[in-house]
């Protein structure tokens, strides 16, 4: 029987850091259970779990590990909780100062792309957008 290392999140919007997390436990060579929390759709969590999970189910990332990652969704939780000696561990990744800026909700409000660069907009004089990106 496979084990996995669990990871519960919203996961919107997929980013470099939360590529990055996953793959602390895929590279030591684990299987990963990505848990998608059923949330109420609203300005936080603009999808819903099904659309996460179809637009995951998508994402190179996934289909390039397809066989070491399981998808789902998850109801909604408000902790998570063990007692004694269960036959687990509970790991804490600490990630490095370029990928813990990255977050999903300055990507929704556009401030930064999915590799956590600051989007930089250019509006000439007639009034067209032209986005471009720094680190």
């Amino acid at each position: 029987m496979k084990k996995y290392a669990l990871f519960i999140g919203r996961w919107q919007t997929w980013h470099k850091g939360h590529e990055w997390l996953i793959n602390q436990q895929l590279e030591n060579g684990k299987n990963c259970w990505v848990a998608i929390r059923d949330v109420q759709v609203d300005e936080n969590n603009p999808k819903s779990a099904h659309e996460v999970l179809k637009d995951l189910s998508k994402e190179p990332f996934f289909v390039d590990n397809s066989d070491k990652i399981l998808l789902s969704i998850i109801p909604d939780i408000e902790s998570v909780n063990y007692g004694r000696g269960v036959g687990y561990e509970v790991i804490y990744h600490e990630p490095p100062k370029e990928i813990e800026k990255i977050s999903g909700t300055a990507i929704r409000k556009k401030y930064i792309d999915s590799n956590g660069d600051v989007i930089v907009y250019n509006i000439d004089n007639d009034d067209s957008r032209e986005e471009t990106t720094h680190s």
